[in-house]
């Protein structure tokens, strides 16, 4: 049976000009960065700081020692998160974060909470947006840490980043950001979201899985940070242990492919997407396309059908490789959380789908993709 792959908010196959880059580094590039008293050293830790400003440019950072890397967004978070609250000097116990960010956010979150922190969650609208007046209003004189992913995984809704890190700096408060989905979907730039931290992932950008780096901002006074391991003091003493440098290398070249597929996922992938949809309302009575009214990524449908059981139209579509809501809580299987918290009532939201498209999407996979669902959708409501 051919699948149709349309779950690459979940994971992208690794570009084949990434691979290529990543390739001498198993082999004959080899050495290890750290070891600099000898030539090949200095090689590896010439390609890995290449690598970083690399990284640095694709996202407008001004330095490339604002780069650490990380084994992906959910390890950025981890160490962002938890990093700015066991600080030494920090001053507050009071956290901030909205409704429908990742669990790699919500659960250090929550975690923090177990050891004396507060946390305010902001709600959202009916599109999942958050207001960046609520979050404003939510602000304290304790408020160390604000934390607002860039674009939803399940809905690709786009929060307001820029306005929420003006109001938080009037207030003095550190911003964080996840934006594991924004490369190569929309343009990523630090001077124009003005975070202080920002997470980033390789393998939902067609690079490397285990690849990923944490943005820090270089400030006056400067951030600090406290670090998750120790051991040899790598990565600014931030994240001890050898970098990985084919995943370090390979993470640069997908953000810099990405960087040059703006455009067309802007354009051409966003018109499939668009397409997808108005087929499904013109084949499926009352279907709801859940964040339409708000800015969302070009490649993110998520879409819901009354009267149908979530469960059953996976199980019944096995030539459709979508998702039911975040990869990582497929194997928990319940109503999204991120539905829940844009108002759908719990059977809607435990039937919803998350289409999410690719470079490599086609017209003829949409639109068998829509019938597909129509048929199905159709076939369970009787």
């Amino acid at each position: 049976m051919d699948v149709i792959y349309l779950d690459f908010n979940a994971t992208t196959p690794c570009d084949p000009r990434v691979v290529e880059a990543m390739l001498p580094f198993f082999s004959v590039g080899f050495a290890n960065p750290a070891s600099r008293q000898h030539g090949p050293g200095r090689a590896a830790f010439m390609a890995l700081e290449n690598a970083r400003k690399t990284v640095a440019q694709s996202i407008g950072a001004r330095s490339a020692t604002e780069i650490i890397f990380t084994s992906g967004a959910t390890e950025s978070n981890n160490l962002a998160l938890t990093g700015v609250a066991n600080a030494p000097g920090t001053r507050g116990r009071h956290l901030i974060t909205q409704a429908t960010e990742h669990p790699a956010v919500l659960e250090v979150m929550a975690h923090l909470e177990t050891q004396g922190w507060q946390l305010t969650v902001i709600g959202v609208d009916g599109d999942g947006r958050v207001d960046p007046k609520a979050v404003t209003e939510a602000c304290r004189p304790d408020t160390v840490l604000i934390s607002i992913m860039l674009a939803n995984n399940e809905t690709g809704v786009i929060q307001p980043i820029a306005e929420i890190t003006e109001a938080a700096h009037s207030h003095g408060i550190t911003v964080h950001c996840d934006a594991a989905q924004g490369p190569g979907k929309i343009p990523v730039d630090i001077g124009s979201l003005g975070v202080d931290l920002l997470s980033l992932s390789g393998h939902k950008c067609y690079g490397p899985k285990g690849s990923g780096a944490l943005f820090i901002r270089r400030k006056t006074p400067p951030l600090k940070l406290q670090a998750l391991q120790y051991g040899g003091g790598h990565e600014q003493g931030l994240r001890s242990g050898t970098v990985n440098l084919p995943a370090a290398v390979g993470l640069a070249a997908a953000l810099q492919l990405a960087g040059d597929q703006l455009d067309r996922m802007t354009t051409d992938v966003g018109a499939l997407r668009d397409a997808f949809e108005h087929s499904l309302v013109d084949l499926v009575p009352g279907v709801v396309i859940n964040g339409a009214g708000a800015p969302r990524l070009p490649n993110t449908c998520n879409v819901a059908f009354p009267g149908v059981d979530g469960e059953a139209l996976m199980t019944s579509l096995p030539d459709l490789a979508v998702s039911s809501g975040s990869a990582c809580a497929s194997v928990h299987p319940q109503a999204s959380q991120v539905l829940l918290a844009m108002g759908l009532g719990k059977t809607l939201a435990s039937g919803a789908l998350r289409i999410s498209l690719g470079r490599t999407s086609t017209t003829e996979d949409v639109q068998r993709a829509a019938l597909r669902i129509a048929e199905e959708v159709q076939r369970l409501r009787k």
